[in-house]
Order: C-alpha cells, then sequence, then structure tokens
C-alpha cells in the first residue's frame, strides 16, 4: 500500500535502523479508521493477527514503542508530506476500483493526523490523572479518601489506557476530556489546599498532573462560575503540538 520510497526525504540517509515509513502510515491509517490512540494502536500490532498480517509481520514480531508513531507524524509535518498518506492510499484504492474518481471522497489528509492527535490527548489527560491518582493512593491513601470521591474514581481511572477504547463520537470524547479536566483541577485544588500535607503537591506524578493541565486546559469565569475548558489545538505549545505528547 505505501512504498518506503514515498517517504524518503523525511528521513535520513545514516543513523540507526527505523521502522519502515510504509508501515507506520499503514498504521495511521488503521488508527484513524479504528479510533485507536498510539498505545491501543501498538498494543493492536504487537498482539492482533489481523494488524500483523496487514503489515507483514512474523506472529511474534515484539512491534514497537508508541513514541514511534508520534515521532511519524512529526516527520510528515516538518517535511509538508500531511497530505502524501491519503493520496497515495487513495490512488490504491482507485486502481483496484475501490473508489470511483471525482465525487465527495477526497478529503484532507491532515484531519487524519489531527484526529489521531486529539485521541492522544485525551490519552494523556486520563493516564496522568490515573498516575497522580495512584501515586496519592500509595502516598496518603487516608487523605485521598476524604478528598475525592474514591469509588467513582476508582471506575472512571482505574483500568489503563492500553485497555481503553475511546468513545467512537466526538461530542462523547469532548465530553470525557471535559470530565478529566474538572476532575484534574478538582484534585490538584485538594492537593493545594491549607489544610493538605505540603509534600503531597512535591510528589513528581502531582506535579506532572500541574503542568500538563497547564498545558492542556483553562478555567474561564462565567456567570455560571469557574468553567473548565479545553485548549484547542491551535493554542498549544509547539512541542504539544507537533504530537510529543505520545508519553508520560
Amino acid at each position: 500500500m505505501f512504498a518506503d520510497a514515498e517517504f524518503a526525504e523525511a528521513f535520513e540517509a545514516r543513523g540507526r535502523p527505523g521502522w519502515s515509513p510504509g508501515q507506520l502510515a499503514l498504521v495511521t491509517v488503521l488508527q484513524f479508521a479504528e479510533n485507536l490512540t498510539d498505545r491501543a494502536a501498538v498494543h493492536r500490532v504487537r498482539y492482533g493477527m489481523d494488524l500483523k498480517y496487514a503489515l507483514g509481520l512474523e506472529l511474534d514480531d515484539p512491534g514497537f514503542d508508541a513514541s514511534v508513531l508520534s515521532e511519524f507524524r512529526t516527520r510528515l509535518v516538518k517535511h509538508r508530506m500531511e497530505e502524501k498518506v491519503l493520496d497515495l492510499l487513495l490512488t490504491a484504492l482507485k486502481d483496484r476500483v475501490l473508489v470511483k474518481a471525482g465525487g465527495r471522497q477526497r478529503t484532507d489528509s491532515t484531519r487524519v493526523l489531527a484526529a489521531v492527535r486529539d485521541l492522544n490527548r485525551l490519552e494523556l489527560a486520563g493516564e496522568t490523572l490515573r498516575a497522580a491518582l495512584e501515586a496519592l493512593a500509595c502516598a496518603a491513601p487516608d487523605w485521598l479518601t476524604q478528598a475525592v470521591p474514591v469509588r467513582e474514581w476508582a471506575e472512571r481511572y482505574g483500568p489503563r489506557i492500553h485497555s481503553w477504547h475511546p468513545p467512537a463520537s466526538t461530542s462523547k470524547r469532548e465530553e470525557m476530556a471535559l470530565v478529566y479536566g474538572r476532575d484534574g483541577f478538582a484534585l490538584l485544588e485538594a492537593v493545594h489546599a491549607p489544610d493538605a500535607p505540603a509534600w503531597l503537591r512535591e510528589l513528581p506524578a502531582v506535579q506532572v498532573l500541574r503542568t500538563i493541565w497547564v498545558q492542556n486546559y483553562h478555567r474561564a469565569v462565567t456567570e455560571a462560575g469557574a468553567e473548565v475548558k479545553r485548549r484547542e489545538s491551535k493554542n498549544l505549545s509547539c512541542w504539544l503540538s507537533s504530537g510529543s505528547w505520545g508519553g508520560l
């Protein structure tokens, strides 16, 4: 489907061997089609026979790290190759008479990359909050029981993200992102409350939570009070918009 030579200009001739850009392009398209984050896509590549077959991998192939997908998207954007993935895909489908020329089948490849990026932002928020809760549960379990609704949050943030599938609906994903935002702010307020132990806010997981929330959320004052809002992609810092948030 995707020849490595099509992406040659985005890669150096020297250096350590990397994953096939053609295979990474196919993974990117499949994760967009199936609504998968980078970690979920990598999990499928590692354990799913269907993706191994599509990628031409041996059954015991260990796959790759999720950060590889983030780095691949960054290369595409840096070398202005966002359109290439979809163009190659549509050409291959047209050659097989699976789509007709013209019509409304053409779309923007950047939408594929943007959709995958937003899924990873959602995953990052949930996984960051889960990590902070786990750290607090180990460091100060009694305090945490009093500070947050433990039973409700345990159901929401208990499973690791690689076993989680985001909602297919854009509106439901946006709603989930705001739930994460409100919960994260509530936890940060509790940690920084005057009666909370001062050392809690020094925990690395809590400091990471604060950093990620500053980068991804903000609160606006309305007539109804403080309202949590998600930062738009265009307002994110450069390193975030390039796709570098694939891991914690």
